[in-house]
């Protein structure tokens, strides 16, 4: 059997066909008893529906089961019953021939012609049995103007061979076309089933680079984690002037480098499909804001003026906070970095139909010419080679928030002139919340309060990230239990309650996440709150954490009022449950 044969498309579409057959059957009994009388027309149709019938049953085991390869035999049967089914079919054309007058020959011709073009469109996929069917059609076709020449007297032989003639080449262009069909489908399976390799191995590199992004952003948190929080401990510090610069050069170092760690992360959740979006009211004037006062420093540190122009905008949205302020930052980051001198404002308003937030951040820098402006939101575009030695960067972050804008329902676009400076637009679907559904800001010291002799277990394997957690809690009157792997903090959570887990991924022994099944089956945590302290920030990551319970993550590196504010958060109304 070939291995392009396919009898289970043969065996479905002729079941398929069989309401056609039966009545093209009765079309052609009606022609032949308005030619020659009912009689043989009607024993001819009695002998189809016999041999339709028989063909059902044939076929039935490989309808059954379209995907398997069928048995020698059961092809045999099949190739048996198309002959006969063929033979019957096409018999009628014996009838017309000699009976049926010249329109009866016409119609002879006819009937096996149209059955080989029948067969030929649907069993070609199957050699075999397309070669059990055509025959019966060709025996009729090639032999009965023949046959006819030598039984008939008024028939011209020469006139007959010619129709013969006739016959063998529309037999030979059909069946050259039917080879060709099939070398084409071959050729399209093939090709089928080579993008089908390729998609696999496609999606296989896929997986290699998640994991290995997923391994490089562990890697590189975990030592951040520590440069971070040295920088933010030092700060609380009394420092030399000179002591202060060195800390504040470290701190905007680290935060460069975790921003170029996040747009790997975020382009690789891009393309992938995984960029998952929150809804969330916001304080929209107080967000803006915020962004404004992150970069203002750094603007007015070059001499160039920093504004803010905030329209009629509502004072709550619901939208991704995260999201729109990446967005915001990476449009404020870009204009302060191509402005060495004049101004950056920030504007925003609302459109009233469709309803809709604009936001603008105008610069009087180096401008852009609408080529390089045309391409700008790709991927790694900066405006020209030497950007990324002049003002750093990968190139990725306004491509980013393109896709980020577009996520949202919305759009980034850009008006930019040479040497007069530049205008992004974030355009974004406007959905009004709750008054109330922001909470106000708690006070620093309303939350330190919350934290005295709060006991907390810490399942950290990594000494640095322990003591950094320590640092932070502790001298806000913490008491911090430290597991330095998963089995160990199952132990410890069996025999002593906690108000908090801070749970890490990776550890040695049990991870964070089956040592976190295991601390909710049973013992005295299991409705202690569990915040996830990790470095793994990719999706696949907090599903693993979503499956066990755990909806609040910490990614590393950590800041000190984040890990205050969950902790603090964690803490169920009512009090604590750690004596």
């Amino acid at each position: 059997m070939s291995k392009t044969d396919d009898y289970g498309a043969v065996a479905i579409t002729r079941a398929k066909e069989l309401p056609t057959r039966l009545a093209l059957a009765v079309f052609l009994a009606g022609v032949a008893t308005m030619l020659s009388g009912p009689l043989w027309p009607a024993v001819w149709y009695g002998c189809v529906c016999v041999a339709q019938a028989i063909d059902w049953l044939a076929f039935k085991p490989i309808r059954q089961a379209p995907m398997a390869t069928p048995s020698r035999a059961r092809i045999w049967i099949c190739t048996l019953s198309a002959m006969l089914n063929t033979a019957v079919y096409s018999g009628i054309a014996v009838y017309l021939w000699f009976a049926g007058g010249e329109a009866g020959k016409l119609f002879a011709i006819l009937q096996p012609a149209g059955g080989l073009l029948h067969i030929a469109l649907h069993m070609h996929s199957a050699w075999r049995l397309f070669l059990g069917a055509a025959l019966p059609h060709l025996s009729y076709l090639l032999f009965l103007p023949l046959l006819s020449g030598v039984l008939s007297p008024q028939d011209d032989m020469l006139s007959m061979t010619a129709v013969t003639i006739a016959g063998v080449l529309y037999s030979t262009h059909l069946f050259v076309a039917v080879r060709r069909t099939v070398a084409t489908n071959a050729a399209l399976r093939q090709t089928r089933d080579q993008a089908e390799a390729e998609r696999r191995r496609a999606e296989q590199a896929s997986a290699a680079k998640s994991t290995f992004l997923a391994t490089i952003s562990h890697e590189i948190r975990t030592p951040m984690n520590a440069v971070v929080a040295a920088a933010t401990l030092l700060q609380d510090d009394k420092l030399t002037p000179a002591q202060a610069e060195h800390v504040q050069m470290l701190s905007h170092s680290s935060e460069v480098l975790l921003g170029l760690l996040n747009d790997v992360l975020d382009l690789s959740k891009i393309e992938s499909g995984k960029l998952v979006l929150e809804e969330v009211a916001i304080d929209l004037p107080a967000k803006l804001e915020a962004s404004l006062h992150l970069w203002r420093s750094r603007a007015e540190a070059n001499g160039v003026v920093m504004s803010a122009e905030i329209g009629d905008v509502p004072a709550r949205i619901v939208t991704d906070p995260l999201r729109f302020q990446q967005i915001l930052s990476n449009l404020l980051s870009n204009a302060v970095k191509f402005t060495d001198a004049g101004s950056i404002a920030l504007h925003a308003g609302r459109l009233t139909w469709p309803s809709r937030l604009w936001v603008e951040v105008r610069d009087t820098g180096v401008g852009m010419t609408p080529e390089v402006a045309a391409r700008i939101f790709d991927r790694f575009e900066q405006a020209n080679p030497g950007t990324t030695r002049s003002y750093g960067g990968t190139g990725l972050g306004l491509s980013i928030s393109r896709h980020l804008a577009e996520a949202m329902g919305g759009s980034l676009t850009v008006r930019s002139e040479p040497g007069v400076g530049s205008v992004f637009r974030l355009e974004l679907p406007m959905v009004f919340g709750d008054e109330g559904a922001v909470d106000a800001e708690p006070d620093e010291e309303t939350e330190t309060k919350g934290l005295k002799q709060l006991s907390v277990l810490l399942a950290e394997d990594h000494p640095v990230n322990q003591k950094i957690v320590r640092l932070y809690l502790e001298p806000l009157g913490c008491r911090v239990t430290v597991a330095e792997n998963g089995q160990e903090a199952v132990r410890l959570a069996q025999v002593q309650a906690f108000d908090v887990i801070l749970m890490d991924m990776q550890m040695p022994i049990l991870d964070g996440i089956e040592a976190t099944r295991l601390i909710r089956e049973s013992g005295a945590n299991i409705a202690t709150p569990i915040l996830a302290l990790t470095a793994n920030a990719l999706l696949e990551h907090r599903q693993q954490w979503l499956s066990v319970g755990v909806e609040t993550f910490l990614t590393k590196p950590l800041d000190a009022r984040g890990l205050i504010e969950a902790v603090v958060t964690a803490i169920p109304e009512g009090g604590r449950r750690a004596a």
